[in-house]
């Protein structure tokens, strides 16, 4: 199904329920009635084309019009990921370590597992956030100096010294594959952990280890198919202009 701008995005909902946590970056919360998504775009002063093509990228796998989202604006790319980090850092990770904590004290789990089991969600949280950071540190304010640079024409010498200094392919070749990790931390739950007479917490935890990876999974594709093309055609086009 592809999902058009005259849909009533409750109905939206009703057939692809994980589209929730996406619709909610853009501002959009639970109890909108009836309204077309459309509408709701004109009313929450979102950009309608892009807000169409995300839902139906997350929506099905298959639809990736890659050369669409590169025509948007790198600045509605980089609000959109801002916006993934902030559920990913706000609800989604803490949400997690509570589920986790909760097996030591709802199961028969044994004190060196669980402990096993909390270091590592432990590692993998530091480097998510450790990678988050780097971004929205450095990646993704650099990404708005290009953008604004070549739509007023002000090319300043320290802009130069930047692109010179850690271009975004540098960016590229480091972005960290912090998907690695969190297979691992499924692998630990589903192959390694020691029977218990009940598990429901833990498949609580691996469905919500599987949702994260295939939203983060989204998110990459964005970063590396979208905005690092996107990127090192500005940098082409400022290199060009100051030879």
């Amino acid at each position: 199904m592809l999902i058009q701008k005259e849909m009533k995005l409750a109905d939206v909902i009703h057939h692809d329920h994980k589209l929730v946590p996406v619709i909610n970056r853009f501002n959009i919360h639970l109890g909108f009635g009836d309204k077309s998504i459309e509408d709701l775009c004109v009313e929450k002063e979102i950009n309608l084309e892009f807000f169409l093509t995300i839902l139906n990228a997350y929506h099905d796998h298959k639809y990736f019009p890659k050369k669409h989202l590169q025509s948007f604006p790198a600045s509605v790319l980089v609000n959109y990921l801002n916006k993934s980090h902030r559920y990913y850092l706000d609800y989604k990770l803490p949400e997690l370590e509570d589920f986790i904590m909760k097996l030591a004290e709802k199961t028969e789990l044994d004190k060196a597992t669980f402990t096993l089991l909390k270091n590592f969600f432990s590692e993998y949280k530091s480097e998510l956030i450790q990678h988050i950071n780097r971004e929205e540190e450095r990646v993704y304010p650099y990404v708005l100096q290009l953008e604004s640079a070549i739509e007023k024409g002000n090319i300043s010498p320290e802009l130069i010294r930047q692109m010179d200094e850690y271009p975004i392919g540098d960016y590229e070749t480091e972005h960290d594959n912090i998907e690695e990790k969190l297979f691992d931390l499924k692998n630990i739950i589903i192959k390694y952990l020691p029977e218990l007479k009940n598990d429901d917490l833990l498949f609580l935890i691996l469905k919500e280890l599987f949702e994260l990876e295939n939203d983060l999974n989204d998110h990459s594709r964005i970063e590396n198919m979208i905005l690092v093309p996107k990127v090192e055609a500005m940098e082409f086009s400022i290199k060009t202009r100051n030879q």
